[in-house]
């Protein structure tokens, strides 16, 4: 997308009123079985060569009870998800990701496990990786996935030509904008901003801060948004199922959607709901330029 056109939409061409379109997302992540998180709670890696059990059963969390334990707090609250689910996960836990699409959340792609790097892949490699994901997650989730992040949020220089070949209609790969908007000519690929602000894995895992702290982070933004001069923005309210997933963190992601649903300047929404927001705005805007 252009800057012209992200003033634009910042001016008056938003399809909803709020200042901050809160997106809740959820990554529920899957390793290789030679693989392991490179981050975990003990904080000390591994030497090279040597597998993280320790690491590899902290993830496993995920899908064994976090997910189930997110899904009853979103019920709670009437809020519809985004999931991004590596493909290892799907093809592992099949009835999981069924459960979650079956709930009412959309069901996105997040590369075929966390250890599998776009930017380290060959362009036929991460197509292979993309096209089997697919697979999985439609035949889980009943219908495929129209959003993707790749995992770390890192792609390569191929995926966004890879998402678009496939018929994707969001990469939330994107970190350079406030707004949604078009990635390439000619293509409905809508980049998504992705915000690492309120997000439970860099706060309580790698800068070691207290659960209670992704509460505070989102409360201080909402309650100063209005007098700081920002304009219409796009914010993410982001948990890892084998993170906040567990007992701190469910009290925590209650407690953040709470304060969400109760502001004023707030429109709790997901990736899904902003990108075909986004595409239908780009598309009229394109009529009344024809016209």
């Amino acid at each position: 997308m252009s800057d012209v056109t992200e003033r634009e939409m910042q001016a008056g061409g938003l399809p909803w009123s709020e200042p901050i379109s809160l997106s809740v997302s959820v990554m529920l992540e899957g390793w290789t079985d030679s693989g392991a998180p490179g981050l975990g709670p003990m904080g000390n890696p591994l030497r090279e060569g040597v597998l993280d059990l320790q690491a590899r059963s902290w993830a496993e969390y995920g899908p064994n009870r976090g997910a189930e334990h997110i899904l009853r707090v979103f019920k709670r609250h009437g809020v519809s998800a985004v999931f991004y689910v590596s493909g290892i996960v799907a093809e592992r836990c099949a009835g999981l990701v069924t459960t979650i699409a079956e709930a009412g959340h959309a069901v996105a792609a997040h590369g075929w496990a966390q250890d599998l790097l776009p930017a380290y892949r060959s362009e036929a490699e991460e197509r292979d990786d993309l096209a089997r994901s697919c697979c999985v997650l439609e035949e889980a989730a009943g219908t495929p996935p129209l959003g993707y992040m790749s995992p770390r949020c890192t792609p390569s220089v191929n995926t966004a030509g890879l998402l678009s070949e496939l018929g994707f209609l969001w990469t939330a790969d994107v970190s350079d904008r406030d707004l949604p908007g078009r990635l390439m000519p000619g293509s409905r690929l809508i980049g998504v901003p992705f915000t690492t602000v309120v997000n439970d894995m860099p706060m309580t895992v790698r800068y070691g801060d207290n659960p209670e702290a992704y509460t505070a982070a989102l409360e201080r933004i909402i309650g100063n948004w209005s007098r700081s001069g920002l304009g219409p923005a796009c914010l993410d309210l982001t948990i890892h199922s084998h993170v906040f997933g567990r007992p701190p963190g469910i009290i925590e992601l209650d407690a953040a959607l709470a304060l969400a649903r109760a502001a004023r300047d707030v429109r709790l929404t997901n990736h899904l709901e902003l990108a075909r927001c986004c595409g239908a705005w780009l598309a009229s805007a394109r009529e009344g330029t024809d016209a």
